[in-house]
């Protein structure tokens, strides 16, 4: 399954007890849609992504960084400290393709993967997106 969003906080790398890194980062999606009664509404998704193939890639996964994931999506649910029932989506995916619009730094590399960019229109564009 393939999901577009963005990045909702920088990602982060963990170290699990065998050395394995995963890569942990959060993405929103929004959908507007009208109701049968003619409103317009917005709704907010949240998957919590987790990316297992190289830890390298946390470098470009910054917050509002525009992104398309292939992988699969799951639920969990918890009991929480407070004692409620907490719930959430999870995404585990296997291929990231970067759209653009999170911080720029001049260390960020493009991954392997990934054409490199032209920064021939850089300073054209037009950080502030409507979504």
């Amino acid at each position: 399954m393939n999901i577009v969003g963005r990045i909702t906080k920088n990602a982060e790398i963990n170290t699990l007890k065998n050395d394995k890194q995963v890569v942990n980062f959060s993405l929103a999606i929004n959908d507007r849609f009208k109701t049968k009664q003619g409103e317009l509404r917005e709704q907010t998704t949240y998957y919590n992504c987790s990316y297992w193939l190289s830890a390298n890639v946390a470098k470009i996964l910054t917050k509002r960084t525009l992104v398309e994931l292939t992988g699969r999506a799951s639920a969990s649910a918890w009991i929480g400290k407070d004692g409620e029932i907490k719930s959430g989506l999870n995404f585990h995916t296997s291929n990231i393709k970067v759209h653009g619009g999170g911080k720029k730094s001049d260390t960020e590399e493009q991954p392997a993967s990934q054409p490199q960019k032209s920064n021939a229109f850089a300073e054209d564009t037009d950080d502030d997106l409507p979504f």
